[in-house]
């Protein structure tokens, strides 16, 4: 099942304290980027943010799962979905610790 606009949106908004935030639509589902950093996805209308030492503490109780089938754990999001505060905070927290985008080979 894919994922609908008005979650995507919905996301994008709860988040849009944490930096330039964009959403990439990828096989159906979303990809969200935190000034231009890949932290997330969104999938079957739910938030999956990558994992990272720092959100695991600021979470403290995690609930991780895989956003779809064969990909790794990322944290699930749903509890504190609609907390705009602490959830722009993890995405701050988290991209300390995530790598900058690879830059583009030239073709």
């Amino acid at each position: 099942m894919a994922s609908d606009q008005n979650f995507v949106d919905f996301v994008i908004e709860q988040i849009k304290d944490a930096g330039e935030i964009t959403a990439k639509k990828m096989f159906g589902e979303y990809g969200i980027y935190a000034d231009g950093i890949l932290c997330g996805l969104i999938c079957d209308n739910k938030l999956f943010i990558k994992p990272t030492i720092s959100g695991r503490e600021f979470i403290g109780k995690v609930v991780e799962a895989p956003p779809y089938v064969g990909a790794k754990p990322s944290f699930l999001i749903e509890e504190k979905i609609e907390d705009s505060n602490w959830l722009s905070e993890l995405i701050r927290i988290s991209l300390k610790e995530l790598p900058p985008p690879k830059p583009k080979k030239k073709k």
